[in-house]
């Protein structure tokens, strides 16, 4: 499991993808998938926060805000894209901790704040920061971008390769 910021260092180019999927629409939006107490999931719209800091989201009280505080592993899927690349997006699965250094929380507040020249909804300063890490990721591509084929392209942090699996951790394939 690594921060974003690990990830943007490591992987920049699939990262810059991974940006551009997520803010095909001016600001940061996603689907984020929780785990229920039952162990169902549960799928809420967001808008993540790519800053200096890390990816983070800011969650309000409520089942999404329980979800992640009781058990910390999530799915975040890009917002769909219009015809013809309608299948594109990419997929970040990992685990999310709650945000309680101060410096931090003024940072992704701070690009939210830009991001939106300013304008917040009500309830903003109450909203719970969690950081996003990152086990895997996938970029899919229904036509060629840059570097990337039409296609897949896998990411997976080093060690997070389930035991007996064969594939290779921290590649991009």
């Amino acid at each position: 499991m690594i921060t974003w910021t690990e990830f943007e260092r490591h992987q920049p180019v699939l990262a810059d993808a991974a940006r551009r999927q997520y803010y095909q629409f001016g600001i940061g939006l996603a689907f984020l998938a929780t785990v229920r107490r039952d162990g169902g999931p549960r799928v809420h719209p967001v808008c993540p926060v790519f800053s200096p800091a890390g990816l983070h989201l800011l969650i309000k009280a409520g089942p999404k805000q329980q979800d992640l505080r009781r058990d910390g592993r999530y799915a975040l899927h890009s917002e769909a894209c219009p015809p013809p690349r309608h299948d594109d997006g990419f997929a970040i699965i990992g685990r999310a901790c709650e945000v309680t250094e101060a410096e931090t929380a003024r940072v992704v507040r701070g690009q939210v704040l830009a991001e939106r020249d300013g304008k917040v909804w009500p309830g903003f300063d109450e909203e719970v920061i969690f950081e996003l890490r990152l086990e895997r990721c996938l970029l899919m591509l229904t036509q060629p971008e840059g570097p990337f084929a039409a296609g897949p392209t896998i990411w997976k942090a080093e060690g997070t390769a389930r035991p007996g699996s064969k594939s290779q951790p921290d590649i991009v394939i």
